[in-house]
């Protein structure tokens, strides 16, 4: 005597089917498993139930058919650019022509489409002469129809049962490559085959949208000729010949080419200028594009800092002129000098610049750490001329290196 337990023998190979089903799509398949088995998930009993991808269409459609309704309704020209826009914020997800085309596959008597141009636009990168998308719901009335909410409901009826009519023609198919083949008449069937996989039904191939008509655009000089000589008449031909005769023969030698004079070596401008002068310029020329292209970024940075050091140098003894004091600390003349220097820097950079000064001129600023405080000391007496003819050529020997 069996368990009372046991499972009957159709139910268990049964299951084992659909166990077998599944595995082998999930190993086959590469999209996620929330849409590879979104029937499964669904809390309603098994039926006629839409793949996943369909059910996104079929929202995209509801979303389209609202913002359409809103436009419509107010007599506003429907173009594809607010559509778009609208669609994209209610679902959060991208709306293209493409899906404008599945819509368009799956309930064909749902829009007319047209390309118009002259529309307004609003936009800076979409001219109002150019051609655009537009839009119009079918309705069947006369006169000015209205989208009312009774007919999107019944428009989104529609199109849901014309998606389950997609999937019953994938279904039969699936049905007739069984063996042995079953056959079961679509307004009698209520609900997939076991080993039917809802999700992997194909996507539904977009169908064509009006394009913008072809425009000739004339973009070489040969078909602007082109196009010309196809515009002219047998005679217009035969004068411009003629013309071109006749004056080919009052000007026979106007085609010549001019002989080639010889360039001079130099420029007029170089004249008098010695050869071995202008080698010498060209050869230091050279070098400093050789050591500019060969600088390592320390030596620039330090290039960059000295030739700072001019300008500089005139602020830091009007500060100290100013201040009439023979020392400062180091934070009361950074703070002196970025109040007076024209460009923006931190206190920290201005400080490493103070540093290069006693680094570079140590007979007119000295440095002295004291305790706590740094110190800087400027000697007032030495001439700013003479700093500054020594700073420039610091900078000429740092050029060369």
């Amino acid at each position: 005597m069996g368990s009372l337990y046991s499972e009957p023998k159709h139910l268990g190979s049964k299951n084992e089917s659909l166990l077998a089903s599944f595995t082998q799509a999930a190993t086959e398949s590469g999209a996620p498993a929330y849409q590879r088995f979104h029937t499964l998930a669904q809390d309603i009993p098994p039926g006629l139930t839409l793949p996943y991808k369909y059910k996104v269409l079929a929202e995209m459609f509801r979303s389209m058919d609202t913002i359409v309704g809103m436009l419509f309704n107010r007599s506003e020209t429907v173009t594809f650019a607010k559509v778009k826009q609208g669609v994209q914020d209610i679902m959060h997800k991208q709306f293209e022509e493409r899906n404008v085309g599945q819509i368009k596959a799956v309930y064909p008597t749902s829009y007319k489409f047209r390309q118009e141009k002259n529309i307004p636009t609003f936009s800076s990168f979409l001219k109002k002469s150019s051609y655009q998308l537009t839009l119009e719901p079918v309705l069947g009335e006369d006169g000015r129809p209205h989208l009312s909410a009774s007919r999107l409901l019944e428009r989104r009826r529609v199109f849901s049962r014309n998606l389950v009519n997609i999937v019953k023609q994938h279904h039969k198919t699936f049905m007739a490559s069984l063996n042995p083949p079953m056959v079961i008449p679509n307004d009698k069937l209520t609900r997939w085959h076991p080993r039917f996989n809802v999700d992997e039904v194909p996507d539904i191939i977009p169908a064509e949208l009006p394009q913008p008509p072809q425009v000739d655009k004339l973009t070489t000089a040969q078909e602007v000729l082109t196009k010309a000589r196809s515009m002219m008449t047998p005679k217009m031909e035969k004068a411009l010949a003629n013309l071109a005769l006749r004056t080919a023969e009052t000007s026979p030698g106007e085609h010549e080419t001019p002989k080639a004079t010889p360039t001079a070596n130099t420029s007029s401008a170089l004249k008098g200028v010695s050869q071995a002068l202008l080698e010498r310029i060209r050869a230091k020329e050279a070098q400093k594009l050789q050591a500019l292209m060969t600088r390592n970024p320390q030596q620039e940075e330090r290039l960059t800092m000295i030739s700072r050091l001019p300008e500089m140098a005139r602020l830091l003894r009007t500060v100290f002129v100013a201040e009439k004091k023979q020392a400062l600390t180091m934070e009361v003349a950074c703070t002196r000098m970025l109040d007076s220097y024209r460009t923006t820097m931190t206190s920290g950079d201005m400080e490493k610049h103070l540093h290069l000064f006693s680094e570079l001129l140590p007979d007119w600023v000295i440095i002295h750490p004291i305790r706590k405080d740094t110190y800087i000391k400027l000697d007032k007496s030495m001439d700013l001329n003479v700093i500054m003819e020594r700073l420039m050529r610091m900078i000429k020997e740092e050029e060369k290196l």
